[in-house]
């Protein structure tokens, strides 16, 4: 009993490993694409909008009935939509790569024979194309079974032909998300003007201030007077005035007396 226990959960996580295994081989084989548009509420009337890409592109959607988005956190419809909502579409796009198995019913004739692997047969385009044979087949060869060994070059055969086409198969998925348009700023108002009175006058802009004259340099000081010559007190005498012209008169006499003597 218990080697059967055993058993079936050796068996189911063996089961469980073979999925685990298929689902990440398609896995890696996928490849996904996410693009984002995004554009302005310009113009809605039905379900028809125009956008204001933001590429600058103007764009006309019809909208598919039911569609919804999120703006702001609600979901809308196409009735909610207001001029002046941004909108935002991310489309993610999945390609699986994936191979089909395909059969058809083919009338050629026999090209050339390897039997019991490989035959070459000349198809009614006039195309030669080389297929594998299967072990055991049969081949109609005008209305009677034969093998590959029977076969000879000129033969018409009909055969049922297994392909594998490979393909790609791709989806996409959509969301829209969006904003409600902010409301607009309070204009401010200007005060008014006054009203005009009197004349016309223009105010003129105040002349520049003069530049400031240069100081006149500070006038030399005078020079002092020489100081007068003292006068003789009034007690001097003219005495010694005639004492010394008399000297030197005698001292010339007595000169021109020496000079006349041989």
């Amino acid at each position: 009993m218990n080697r059967e226990k055993i058993g079936r959960a050796l068996l189911s996580c063996l089961v469980l490993l073979a999925l685990a295994c298929c689902y990440s081989v398609v896995v890696v084989a996928q490849e996904q694409t996410t693009t984002v548009e995004r554009g302005e509420v310009v113009y809605v009337a039905g379900n028809d909008v125009v956008f204001r890409m933001s590429t600058g592109e103007i764009r006309h959607v019809t909208v598919k009935p039911g569609a919804t988005a999120v703006v702001d956190g609600k979901t809308i419809t196409i009735a909610d939509l207001k001029p002046g909502m941004v909108l935002q579409k991310t489309v993610t796009t999945t390609s699986t790569p994936r191979t089909v198995r395909q059969t058809a019913r083919i009338e050629g004739k026999v090209w050339m024979i390897n039997p019991p692997t490989t035959i070459i047969l000349t198809l009614p385009d006039g195309k030669n194309k080389q297929y594998r044979i299967p072990e055991g087949t049969k081949f109609n060869v005008e209305g009677r079974e034969a093998t590959a060994f029977d076969l000879k070059k000129g033969m018409n055969v009909s055969a049922t032909v297994v392909r594998d086409m490979p393909e790609v198969v791709v989806s996409s998925s959509s969301a829209v998300t969006g904003s409600a348009p902010k409301p607009a700023p309070k204009p401010v108002i200007a005060p008014a003007p006054q009203p005009l009175v009197g004349v016309l006058l223009i105010e003129e802009p105040a002349p520049p201030p003069a530049p400031k004259a240069a100081a006149a340099p500070a006038p030399e000081p005078a020079a002092a007077p020489e100081p007068a010559p003292a006068k003789l007190p009034k007690t001097g005498s003219e005495l010694p005035l005639i004492g010394l012209a008399g000297l030197a008169s005698s001292m010339a006499g007595m000169a021109l007396r020496a000079f006349r003597r041989p």
